[in-house]
């Protein structure tokens, strides 16, 4: 048990959905075999979310040459998608808090599907016709995206009540793994791109990405449990939309869980709920100011700011990739041991500090630079592990699909922004001191902003 779950007596709080069990109904367990299917099924889900993501930014200089866009065009395309995913990843949340998160899940990776195989389809040097057409289809990224908060939320549910006694003890850990989906995504496209790009083009490229995504689809139908907490939320809506309230009430009470009429949205900044919503928002918007810097156009910074070939930069971010998935991993352990918030304040201020230290100019060496990128990134992405689980803890059943997802929406305003600050410093002072005053002081600052975040006990009930 770590110091965010414990009282001052050092008992886990009781609340709606962490009180224990005293003579109340238990919800039915998952077994070991549902539980690791459960884990499996999710990272293959974000890693297939992701890869689609990721082919985008990797094969965007290419397509932007077929439709014949300009450099500024390609950068107000891509500007103009985030915006559409915003949109699109907003309006998930209230969804699956209504279909459920098995159900959640197969919307999100529908809608990976989709993007992948009508982006192959979209015609190329139609003008605006074309420009709109592709903003549409890669807005539709946005589903995909949302699949982390899905994740988030499914898999709190699941740990809590699962008989596999080292999954539910080390769940930071475990939800690490599965969040590790990211860099695992970013590589397989990277690949794919390098091995068949040269001979099929980039629209075959966006056909074979579809396919595991509705194979996926197919499977999590097929073989994912829906959680007893949502099924047991949606029988109380039931009962309640019947007329039984009473009897609604009494259920309620015999699990010991608490339920309300209240519309999901508005249940995020409710008193009790409010200060996590909007502080959580505001680090997702200023971290993304790094992520959008360091992970998504990392080749462009090693080549412009510490002067390294594109071919070269290419395999060092295969590198400094791998040894990022193991940040997930260490600082879903983390979490395990000292606090899911203390262990993303301090991931991010450090890695804030080693992205200044890289670009400094007193760094030359290509090892020195391969290190302290290294370093940057493993501290970057690796908190995600932690706060994403966290967020699920936030929030009771009935709007933690929506909590989540909401503040997991605020990275395309990060993204937006951070690209707006950043292109504008870069025009006025070089790549490299954008970088630092954008990326580095971003990424540290939203670790500061974490300290104000209310710690939260673990979700146990």
């Amino acid at each position: 048990m770590n110091s965010e779950t414990v009282s001052p007596t050092g008992e886990t709080p009781d609340t709606p959905e962490t009180a224990p069990a005293r003579g109340r109904r238990q919800f039915p367990a998952f077994t070991r075999k549902q539980t690791n299917t459960a884990v499996v099924l999710a990272l293959l889900a974000w890693t297939v979310a992701v890869f689609d993501y990721g082919l985008f930014g990797t094969l965007l200089p290419v397509m932007q040459k077929d439709f014949g866009w300009t450099a500024s065009t390609a950068y107000l395309v891509n500007t103009l998608i985030a915006i559409g995913t915003a949109i699109i990843a907003f309006g998930v949340g209230p969804v699956i808090d209504r279909l459920g998160r098995r159900r959640g899940m197969m919307v999100t990776i529908g809608g990976t599907a989709v993007a992948s195989l009508l982006t192959a389809l979209t015609p190329a040097k139609m003008g605006l016709a074309s420009i709109a057409g592709m903003v549409g289809v890669r807005s539709l990224g946005g589903l995909g995206f949302s699949e982390q908060s899905v994740n988030a939320t499914y898999l709190n549910e699941v740990f809590s009540i699962t008989e596999d006694e080292k999954k539910r003890e080390r769940r930071g850990f475990w939800y690490g793994i599965v969040q590790g989906g990211w860099p695992l995504g970013f590589l397989l496209s990277s690949a794919l791109a390098l091995v068949l790009l040269p001979s099929m083009g980039w629209r075959p490229m966006y056909l074979i990405a579809s396919l595991p995504a509705v194979a996926l689809i197919i499977t999590i139908g097929r073989k994912l449990r829906e959680t007893p907490q949502f099924e047991l939320h949606q029988k109380l809506t039931r009962l309640k939309a019947e007329g039984k309230t009473r009897e609604a009430e009494e259920l309620a009470a015999e699990y010991g869980v608490e339920h309300t009429d209240s519309a999901p949205i508005a249940r995020i900044f409710q008193p009790e709920l409010r200060r996590n919503t909007i502080v959580l928002s505001l680090a997702w918007i200023v971290n993304f100011f790094g992520i959008n810097i360091f992970s998504v156009l990392g080749s462009s910074i090693l080549a412009n700011a510490k002067g390294v070939q594109l071919s070269t930069a290419f395999w060092m971010l295969i590198v400094i990739n791998l040894g990022a998935y193991f940040g997930y991993i260490f600082h879903g352990w983390l979490g395990d041991r000292i606090g899911r918030k203390r262990t993303i304040v301090i991931g991010w201020m450090i890695s804030g500090a080693a992205f200044a230290a890289m670009l400094s100019p007193l760094v030359t060496s290509t090892a020195l630079i391969v290190a302290t990128y290294a370093v940057g990134l493993f501290f970057l992405v690796g908190p995600y592990a932690a706060i994403m689980f966290y967020m699920g803890e936030c929030y009771p059943t009935d709007c933690r699909g929506t909590g989540t997802v909401i503040i997991g929406a605020m990275s395309q305003p990060g993204t937006i922004l951070g690209g707006f600050l950043f292109t504008g410093a870069a025009a006025a002072w070089g790549t490299g001191t954008a970088a630092l005053w954008v990326g580095a002081v971003g990424t540290f600052l939203s670790g500061a902003l974490m300290l104000l975040a209310k710690p939260v006990a673990r979700l146990e009930h």
